[in-house]
Formats: structure tokens, C-alpha cells, sequence
């Protein structure tokens, strides 16, 4: 079956638990689709374009994954796409809950698309893109939870702040 997947998210910022999701993702499907949301009821700390830019620039040795932007409903981007499945990323059981009703949600406006849950590995499972953001923004050291070049455009971002 030629299944094409895709896997939402605002990556803002993209973080190593993302990126092990659409790794393990990428063995599971023929092809996975990362669509990152505009997300205009947050505030990001990246705009839309250089979040698909990083995570491009990071997924670029995965011959089967793309990076979009989208600013429409989720099954409305997967249809336009040809994804079958949503790929969504469970850290805590207290992701479940919000997860399980987004899913169910989904599949009464497009019956067509399956949600499947994926878990990070167990070294990622406490990383969030907003403690990642709030790590930087105090000047911690965050390499350990996200790739060089993200930490070197969160370092480049909390310097510009006074």
C-alpha cells in the first residue's frame, strides 16, 4: 500500500524528539509530509518561513520526507497533500486526552485519514519546544535537545533581545 503520512506541528522550535518521530515515521511510511502550522492563536518565536527552513535544512538526508507550511485546517492540508495517515507524537499520558479528542475530531471532518500515535524515544519524552524556548531565552545550554543549527538560531534570537 503506497501510504503517505503527515505529521503536524508548529516546531517552534523543532527539537531532537521531533526529529525522532519523523525518523521513525520516515521507516514506516513511503513517504511523510512534516507540515508546519502558522499557528496564529500562539506566538511564535520563529516565523513560519524559517521554521520550515530549519527543518528542512535538518530533514535534507531523508530522500523521503518534505517540509510544508500551512495555515488551514489539518485534514484540509493532508487532503491537498494525499496523506493518508497523521502522525501525532505522544510524550506523557497527559498528552492523551487532547490527542484523543483532536484524533476523533479529525476523523469526523475527513473519515478518510487515519491518526497514529507515535512515542519518542524514552531520552526525549520530557522535551517540549516551549521548555527548549524558555532554556534559551534564560541562556541555558540546550544542546542536548535540539540540532546544532537550531541552537545556533536560538542563541542568534535571545541575543537580539535586550
Amino acid at each position: 500500500m503506497n501510504i503517505t503520512a503527515i505529521y503536524p506541528g508548529t516546531f517552534d522550535p523543532v527539537t531532537n524528539g521531533h526529529l525522532d518521530l519523523i525518523a521513525r515515521a520516515s521507516r514506516l511510511y513511503k513517504k511523510i509530509i512534516v507540515a508546519v502550522a502558522a499557528s496564529s492563536n500562539k506566538t511564535p518565536l520563529f516565523s513560519i518561513h524559517e521554521r520550515v527552513e530549519l527543518v528542512r535544512a535538518i530533514m535534507a538526508d531523508f530522500s523521503n520526507v518534505s517540509v510544508i507550511g500551512f495555515d488551514n485546517l489539518l485534514v484540509d492540508c493532508a487532503r491537498e497533500q494525499g496523506a493518508n495517515v497523521i502522525i501525532r507524537g505522544l510524550r506523557a499520558v497527559s498528552d492523551f486526552e487532547y490527542e484523543f479528542q483532536l484524533a476523533g475530531m479529525n476523523r469526523r471532518l475527513s473519515p478518510e485519514l487515519e491518526t497514529v500515535f507515535l512515542t519518542p524515544a524514552e531520552q526525549y519524552e520530557f522535551i517540549s519546544s516551549s521548555m527548549i524556548r524558555e532554556i534559551a531565552r534564560l541562556k541555558g545550554d540546550v544542546s542536548s535537545f535540539v540540532p546544532e543549527l537550531v541552537q545556533q538560531k536560538l542563541i542568534g534570537k535571545f541575543s537580539q533581545e535586550k
